[in-house]
This record gives C-alpha cells, structure tokens and sequence, in this order.
C-alpha cells in the first residue's frame, strides 16, 4: 500500500535532522522559506555566505501536476501524460574552502496512476582529492544499501559514475557515490526503506570529511582552481540533470530549482593544470573510474 503521509513526514523530519547539524557545523542559521503554488509546495532552506559555507541548500518539495513532464517518462513511457504526485528532499552543499568537496544527495518518490518508484543518491564533488575521504564516502553508501540486498550497490554505484558523466568533456563531475530512478522493486515498504537509509546515511557519509577540510588552510590558487572546477558542475546540472530539468519542465520553484548552483564560477578557455601539482592529481587519481572499496 502507498503510505503517502508517512513518506511526507519522513522527507520533512530528514531535511529538519539535516538542517540541525549543518547549522551546527557552520554556526549559523538556515533560512526558512516556505512556498506555495496551485498544486503542491515545499521549504527551502539556504544559507548563504556562511562561515563553511558559500551556499547550501537542503529543500522539501511536494508537488502534484496534471501532466508527467518528459524527463520524468524516460523509463516510463505508458505513463506519458499521466496525473502524478512528486515529494522529496534535495540538497546541494557548496563550502567555502577549496579542500571540501561539495556534496549532493537527493531521495524521492513519485506516484502516477497505480504506479510508484523511488530515486535517490548521493555524490562528492571534490577540488583537492584526499583517499581517506573518497574510501569513507563509498564504505558509507555501501552501507546504507548493504542490508536491503548485495545487488544494490555495484548497481547503484555504476549507475552514478555513468549518470554524473559530462559527455562533452569527457570526464565524470566528481568521484560518483550512488544513483538510482525507477525503483519499484519487491514492495513498497522494501523501497521506502531503502530511501530512508540512503536518507539517514548522508550525515555520517559527508560531515566527517567536511570536518576534517573545512578549516585547512588556502590562498588564492585554491580558490581559483575551485571556482574552475565548479563551472563543470554547473554545466552538468543545466545540461544533463533530471531533477533540474523536472523541475523546470513541471513549473517548479525555479529559486528552489537552481539553488544548487555555486555562487562564484569561472570559466577559462582550453585551460591545463600544471604537471605534477596538486590540481594535475585531481585529474589523474580522482577524476577516473575506479572501485574504491577495494585494497
């Protein structure tokens, strides 16, 4: 059976618990704006120029539309057209310092017709690449899904490395994590609860790494290779990513929609890193694809 209400107070519970210790790394508040429209609505909360943080945002939305847009069908055609009902939390984390990495995670659920699916995930985008926090992140997203199947996490792991891939570069956005869409395996309560750990795991999964970065020292190099590398994340999510493109195409918030984009962005023409720097080993040891949990 669909449980409605219980995935709505589950997304609201997760992103206030996420909300609380954020604030608690940064040392100031979120803010809280709470919006409505003719079929649905959500809270956003953003903090901007903050102590660790340039701007976050972690939003609930909960949105119901006459019509499936296309990016929501790809895998569903049978439903093009079709009523549907949307509700989720997505957050995008973009610190200050060069040396944490932003982060992204998202779960959701959508309901169209009889039928149901989930999404989510989450990934690390990293500027200066550290092993000890590429190994944690993945040993914490092979945890999440460890107690739901052995299937899940090469799967959802190889769908985020494919899914976060800049086709015109060449090169992925960051070291992935995982990914998922159109869930709908065994039950509901099976793929509810898969969602909620992904959910509840973010927190022990990114707050120990931005810990350990947040207060390393950098200068001006640092912040300028950043602020390159951050433009990859830009054109990825307005070019390729579902849930912006959703967003958009259902006649979403679009404050909401593109928080995620970082605040300060440059772009350089045929630019190359130094050989055997610091920014060259993002490239080189990072950028690739590569099995993380293996010794």
């Amino acid at each position: 059976m669909i449980d409605i209400a219980g995935a709505r107070d589950y997304f609201i519970d997760l992103q206030t618990r996420i909300v609380a210790r954020l604030e608690a790394i940064d040392g100031n508040g979120f803010g809280h704006d709470a919006w409505e429209r003719d079929g649905g609505g959500g809270i956003s909360r953003i903090i901007e120029q903050g102590r660790v943080f340039e701007r976050a945002g972690v939003n609930f939305s909960h949105v119901r539309g006459d019509r499936l847009p296309p990016s929501a069908t790809a895998a569903r055609p049978q439903l093009a057209g079709s009523a549907f009902e949307v509700m989720g939390v997505s957050l995008v984390l973009h610190p200050l310092n060069p040396y944490a990495p932003t982060v992204h995670m998202n779960v959701r659920m959508f309901v169209a017709q009889s039928a149901w699916w989930f999404g989510g995930g989450m990934d690390l985008t990293p500027y200066y690449g550290f092993e000890e926090d590429a190994i944690h992140f993945h040993e914490s997203c092979r945890d999440a899904l460890a107690p739901f199947g052995a299937e899940y996490h090469p799967r959802f792991k190889r769908w985020c490395d494919e899914y976060f891939f800049l086709r015109h570069r060449g090169e992925p956005r960051g070291i992935g994590g995982i990914f998922y869409d159109d869930l709908s395996d065994r039950s509901f309560d099976h793929c509810f609860a898969l969602t909620r750990s992904v959910g509840d795991s973010f927190l022990s999964a990114y707050a120990p790494i931005l810990l350990r970065r947040k207060d390393t020292p950098y200068g001006e190099r640092e912040r300028d290779f950043q602020a390159y590398r951050r433009g990859r994340y830009v054109e990825f999510n307005l070019v390729y990513d579902r849930g912006t493109l959703f967003g958009l195409q259902s006649g979403g918030r679009t404050e909401a929609i593109l928080m995620s984009l970082p605040p300060v962005v440059k772009w350089r023409y045929a630019w190359r890193p130094e050989p055997g720097s610091a920014e060259a080993r993002l490239y080189a040891d990072f950028l690739v694809a590569k099995d993380w949990l293996q010794p």
